[in-house]
């Protein structure tokens, strides 16, 4: 049996589907016997009650009054630096190459090449920041310094090589879901709140950045609610959210549409949609298209970056080109009024969610990576879904 490890883990605490990812791979890590250090400025919001073998260490930085913005990347390599030693950690997975790996490079020079660096791309890092001139040197520097990259979508992996120029190898690790949390809840006493027995329940749940496309979102539930009784659920807050507000009372559909802001039980939210709306011009992923499919709910989207290599056209879902939202209706009115396909692909989601992204199987292929990079031996048995 493999020796358990000592991991260092950074990520974005609060916001977005990499935190996500990179709490939920910690917890499972930990569940295995590995010890893990989350190291960050503050607990990661999906890290919750107390965990066995899981730590945090805060990262504080200095107010000294000669710099004129807080120097969190230096404090950040420091402290990753400091509890490397201090913890004996085999190695840090840093989750964005802004500034996260960065700062794992330099912390691996105050440690010697006894520690190795894990970089996990996740989107934004690549489909934004590599397009600033200012920062590609400092991305292709902090890939090229990890002891091995991985990246959430093949989609992500070639636009990588493209923008920077990368040759050095990209493992494809996706995005998953932990079964025992993302399954159909019972949502009986809760749909009467939002929808009445005859009505359907489109949802669309985002950070409600101009990315998203929330505007087709709006749009597609206008054309969609003429022909069907429905009701539209937008779950997030960001900075479009008021110019939706008020699209959505120029369009007399107040009565219509429910704001249910940011919330934490998202599988007991999902689970209340018959479809999940994703028109976005951008997903390295989709993690949310994953959590619907969990929760057996098809996704209508676009065919956009790294959503085909999750959803199935024609069977966990349809997807139309970016800004199609003629189509996307009519995909959506045609899951809607047949019921049979519905419940065709609803099957078909949680088949494909529980086997193809299962937390079990990514977890293992991430062991394999660490265990790859510091050149153990491990015979690790061969992940399979469990129910």
């Amino acid at each position: 049996m493999a020796r358990k490890l000592k991991i260092g883990i950074t990520c974005y605490p609060t916001l977005g589907g990499s935190g996500v990812v990179a709490t939920e791979l910690g917890k499972l890590l930990a569940e295995r016997g590995h010890e893990i250090h989350f190291i960050t400025h503050s607990i990661p919001f999906r890290l919750g009650k107390f965990h066995k073998n899981i730590f945090f260490h805060e990262v504080e930085v200095t107010d000294y009054y000669v710099f004129r913005y807080p120097p969190y990347d230096l404090a950040l390599a420091s402290k990753m630096a400091q509890v490397a030693k201090m913890q004996q950690l085999d190695l840090l997975h840093v989750h964005y190459a802004v500034p996260h790996a960065v700062c794992a490079y330099l912390a691996k020079q105050m440690n010697g090449d006894g520690l190795k660096t894990v970089t996990t791309l996740h989107g934004t890092d690549i489909t934004v920041l590599a397009h600033d001139e200012s920062l590609k040197d400092l991305i292709r520097l902090a890939i090229h310094q990890s002891d091995a990259v991985t990246a959430v979508s093949a989609d992500l992996i070639n636009e990588t090589r493209q923008l920077l120029d990368i040759t050095t190898p990209i493992d494809l690790t996706y995005n998953f879901v932990d079964k025992r949390v993302y399954y159909p809840r019972d949502t009986s006493s809760l749909r009467s709140d939002f929808a009445k027995p005859d009505e359907k329940i489109l949802m669309h749940i985002s950070n409600f950045r101009p990315v998203k496309r929330v505007g087709d979102v709006i749009d597609i539930f206008e054309r969609v609610s003429r022909n069907v009784p429905s009701k539209l659920l937008l779950v997030g807050e960001g900075p479009e959210l008021s110019k939706m507000q008020c699209k959505i009372r120029q369009l007399g559909l107040e009565d219509r549409v429910h704001f249910l802001g940011k919330q934490e039980d998202v599988a007991q939210v999902i689970s209340l949609a018959d479809v999940l709306l994703l028109p976005s011009e951008k997903e390295s992923f989709g993690l949310v298209a994953l959590e619907a499919m969990a929760c057996g709910v098809p996704t209508i989207g676009s065919n956009a970056g790294g959503i085909p290599e999750l959803v199935t056209h024609g069977e966990t879902g349809f997807l139309s080109d970016i800004g199609n939202v003629e189509e996307m209706a009519q995909n959506v009115e045609r899951l809607l009024k047949d019921t049979k396909l519905h419940e065709q692909f609803k099957q078909a989601c949680l088949f494909r969610a529980r086997n193809e992204f299962c937390n079990d199987v990514i977890t293992t292929q991430y062991e394999q990576i660490y265990y790859r990079v510091l050149g153990i031996d491990a015979d690790l048995p061969m992940a399979v879904c469990s129910d």
